[in-house]
């Protein structure tokens, strides 16, 4: 911790107005950087390694619960729809209120959520429970990042953006091996109950060593921008999450009618904050597209959210029921990549510091979508399990030079106002990819293993077949992640190469 203790030296503006600070002054706001933005990142990790560990546990809650799988498909789906509704109002929370009581009541929430879901005694309390964890997860990400972006200078922020991407990426990859180890000995209770005391303690943690470190403003809230946004950003997820359940069945008037209004109501609300942002009321200020870094940077986003999510549900999916793995085989497969990307995370970061994202963004996107292509062709009932232990660390690896470099590359094209706007539009946007991405390769899968099926096919090649089919698109949309790389630009603010070398 010693070089982020040394790297955190960007003070809030009121402390950074003062005349002349002293040495001992200086190390001090440094220490209090440092301790404030590794609070938030431990923090961070633990509510999103939440967001995928219910995955592998549905059938265990089907039988205990009593329950069809379309309600236990309910538990995922009203987190990802809580956390869209509540992530675009973030960026007004952290211009209104001071950092110290955010990050306490984010982590008040999905520490209560914890043990109300430990407790449950029924399907509804444990859908309320996800709720209540879902509302703390969706502050604590655009918390995280704005922190960064205020406190870390120009020159080492690559390397904190590496400490982000462990908790945007390696969280939910290892969500399902963790999940797997605990239902492999206990009942689903126990995923809440293992980390409920781990809540408490971040929590507790928190309150005694998080401090304010952000300026505030009188920013008020637009009521109706907070309706269009609940209504466009969630009638999506929604909709987009009901099309994953289906499988191939049909797609029910109830998730186009969802999809229909979330579309028309994200129109409005885009319209109402293009009014807004010329007071600078906007609830969700869309004036950081004008960037075209930025930009670039959320559509590389979306990609690689459905690429990464298509792996987390696809290749569990395969591994279990066209190659007999259980639960724990295929969480355990699993393990490596997510340990690669955790441990590739740092020295990433520094290499953004010195050699800017784009040296790295371009290899790591031929990686993915070679790894992709490569899913795409080699999937079957033969396939052996080492395969696919490798293309999926492969895989990691190539993400793992991805998510840093964009993290970095997306805010630091922003000026310091639209920080917290920026981060909550990269977090938003986050969810709806991987309920887009969810929908798009589940559904592909399903219907493509229906057609095989009625033309005879065995049901282990015909399963086969539809995630190939699946790959196949999520190929094709990682190919334009490699033309997108070229595009991407070293933020102003950042140190030339020599300069970061020396």
């Amino acid at each position: 911790m010693s070089d982020d203790l040394a790297t955190s030296r960007r003070a809030p503006a009121s402390q950074a107005s003062a005349p002349g600070p002293t040495p001992s002054l200086d190390e001090a706001t440094s220490r209090r950087n440092a301790v404030v933005i590794w609070v938030l990142i431990v923090s961070a990790f633990v509510v999103i390694l939440n967001e995928t560990i219910m995955g592998v546990a549905l059938p265990h809650l089907m039988d205990d619960l009593g329950i069809t799988a379309v309600a236990a498909q309910w538990l995922t789906t009203a987190f990802l729809l809580t956390m869209s509704i509540v992530i675009p109002v973030t960026g007004f929370l952290l211009q209104r209120y001071r950092t110290r009581p955010v990050f306490l009541t984010a982590m008040a929430l999905f520490t209560a959520g914890t043990l109300i879901a430990a407790l449950a005694p029924g399907f509804e309390v444990l859908l309320l429970a996800r709720v209540v964890q879902a509302s703390g997860t969706a502050i604590m990400l655009p918390l995280l990042m704005t922190t960064v972006m205020q406190l870390e200078p120009p020159a080492t922020r690559g390397r904190r953006m590496g400490s982000i991407s462990v908790v945007i990426a390696v969280a939910p990859a290892i969500g399902p091996t963790i999940s797997g180890l605990i239902l492999s000995t206990f009942s689903w209770r126990f995923m809440f109950v293992f980390v409920l005391p781990i809540a408490a303690a971040v929590l507790a943690l928190g309150w005694r060593l998080m401090r304010d470190v952000s300026e505030t403003r009188d920013a008020p809230i637009d009521a109706l921008s907070v309706v269009l946004s609940a209504l466009g950003f969630g009638g999506i997820v929604l909709g987009l999450s009901q099309i994953g359940e289906a499988r191939g069945e049909g797609v029910p008037v109830s998730t186009v009618l969802a999809i229909t209004v979330g579309v028309a109501a994200l129109g409005l609300f885009v319209w109402r904050q293009l009014v807004l942002q010329r007071i600078d009321d906007a609830l969700l200020d869309l004036r950081t597209f004008r960037a075209r870094t930025f930009s670039v940077s959320i559509v590389m986003f979306v990609v690689m959210m459905m690429s990464l999510f298509g792996m987390i549900i696809l290749l569990p999916i395969f591994m279990q029921e066209v190659l007999g793995l259980s639960v724990l085989q295929s969480g355990l497969l699993l393990l490596p990549g997510g340990l690669l990307m955790g441990l590739c995370a740092r020295p990433v970061g520094r290499a953004v510091d010195r050699f800017g994202p784009r040296p790295l963004l371009i290899p790591g996107s031929a990686i993915v979508a070679a790894t992709l292509w490569a899913l795409s062709l080699i999937l079957g009932t033969g396939t052996p399990w080492w395969a696919l232990l490798a293309c999926h660390v492969a895989m990691s690896g190539g993400l793992a030079l991805m998510f840093t470099p964009l993290f970095a590359a997306s805010l630091g094209a922003l000026p310091p106002q639209l920080y917290s706007h920026g981060s909550a539009t990269v977090s938003t946007v986050q969810q709806v990819a991987a309920a887009a991405g969810t929908a798009l390769f589940v559904s592909t899968m399903a219907a493509v293993a229906a057609g095989e099926a009625a033309a005879g096919v065995a049901e282990a090649e015909s399963i086969a077949a539809g995630i190939r089919a699946a790959y196949l698109i999520s190929a094709s949309l990682a190919t334009t992640l490699v033309v997108a790389a070229f595009f991407i630009e070293r933020p102003i603010d950042s140190p030339s190469p020599e300069h970061a070398a020396h």
